[in-house]
């Protein structure tokens, strides 16, 4: 089945500078994302109990956004990406994650950056 677009965001009280740290920093995703971390200049290792990903880091500004390409993508435009910016009303940080799954697996997706953002903001000191 061919894979669309799913697109989450987040808020967060959190400057975009310490958003930009928890996702690049091997120190910093161990706490929220993975058991282990490994970035290698552009090539991000990725480990859990059972499991590894590599992902390669295609788009890089700092504080604002972040494109990974699963190095066992199908397809070039299938990526991960995070887009951080601030409201102009809020002035909260609004995380936007930005992917690629099946449809059938979107709702899994959604469920699964939900507790990955809890233990995110756990990991930063917001509740």
């Amino acid at each position: 089945m061919k894979k669309t677009q799913f697109e989450i965001e987040y808020l967060f009280k959190a400057s975009p500078t310490i958003i930009y740290t928890f996702i690049t920093t091997p120190t910093c995703l161990i706490r929220w994302f993975c058991e282990e971390a490994d970035v290698d200049n552009d090539l991000f290792t990725f480990k859990w109990k059972d499991s590894e990903e590599t992902a390669i880091l295609v788009d890089d500004y700092e504080d604002e956004l972040l494109r990974f390409r699963w190095e066992d993508a199908v397809a070039d435009n299938e990526f991960l990406e995070f887009h951080i910016e601030t409201s102009p009303v809020t002035e909260e940080t609004i995380l936007r994650i930005i992917g690629w799954a099946e449809p059938s697996e979107h709702q899994y997706q959604v469920d699964f950056w939900n507790n990955q953002m809890k233990a995110l903001k756990k990991a930063m000191g917001e509740n």
